[in-house]
């Protein structure tokens, strides 16, 4: 299994945290996380009054339990029940009367099997997908600043994307959702994404003027793409500004 896809597990042991002891919100954002680009990984919500928050830190591969008694679990080599054993033992020091339980509410593409283990490999691929997430951040939020739009920029542990959502207004009814997605089948790359919405409904793209950068989607995913691997964070801002103007207009 290639490193893309261990990380993408690997951040299931930090949502099923955020499910076992945060109070469960409507639209599942108890579940996302936040990319921090100065530690280089991947956060929880505090778990606790004393902002407690379990991390999995890319470069070491490592869970890292963020506490006043701070302690860190390699995961090359690991297998499942090992990483959940280990998480029911670091989580029971929090002040809570829930417990760390391993279950998702939704279904990921892959799996590991019972005998399978986490194998920490191709640090050149760790650190391409460090730049992404450092990327995805940094341009949300500068095009966030630059459209005078409000939003959390967080990472949903389901379709694995580092996502930003905010109507185009005070008073505006139509809202946009962007972000930074993993390859999937509709591009095989990471790539900048947005769709505006009218209440949950797409809004048709087929008159919309041609982007400087990206194109416009409107058969099945009503929106604009622009591949992440060969852009600029000008290349991103421009294009996610592009868009926003076409949905304003």
């Amino acid at each position: 299994m290639d490193m893309p896809m261990q990380l993408h597990l690997a951040a299931q042991y930090l949502a099923t945290a955020g499910i076992s002891f945060l109070n469960k919100k409507e639209d599942d954002s108890h579940t996302n996380l936040a990319f921090s680009n100065a530690n280089k990984g991947l956060e929880t919500r505090p778990l606790d009054d004393s902002g407690t928050k379990l991390c999995l830190d890319y470069p070491n591969f490592s869970l890292r339990w963020a506490s006043s008694n701070p302690e860190t679990l390699t995961l090359h080599g690991k297998s499942h029940d090992e990483i959940v054993t280990w998480l029911k033992d670091i989580t029971s020091s929090l002040d809570s009367s829930k417990s760390y339980d391993y279950k998702l509410h939704y279904d990921l593409p892959y799996s590991m099997g019972p005998d399978e283990t986490f194998q920490y490999s191709n640090p050149e691929k760790v650190e391409t997908l460090i730049q992404l997430r450092t990327l995805g951040n940094t341009v949300l939020s500068k095009v966030l600043v630059e459209n005078n739009l409000s939003s959390d920029i967080r990472i949903w542990p389901h379709h694995f994307d580092t996502g930003a959502f905010s109507a185009l207004g005070e008073n505006s009814e139509t809202a946009v959702g962007m972000g930074l997605t993993i390859p999937d089948s509709l591009v095989d790359d990471y790539y900048f994404y947005i769709s505006g919405y009218l209440g949950h409904s797409g809004l048709d793209t087929s008159n919309f003027k041609s982007l400087t950068k990206g194109k416009w989607l409107n058969d099945g995913f009503k929106g604009a793409i622009l591949p992440a691997s060969y852009s600029t964070q000008e290349d991103a801002v421009t294009f996610f500004n592009e868009a926003i103007q076409a949905y304003k207009s």
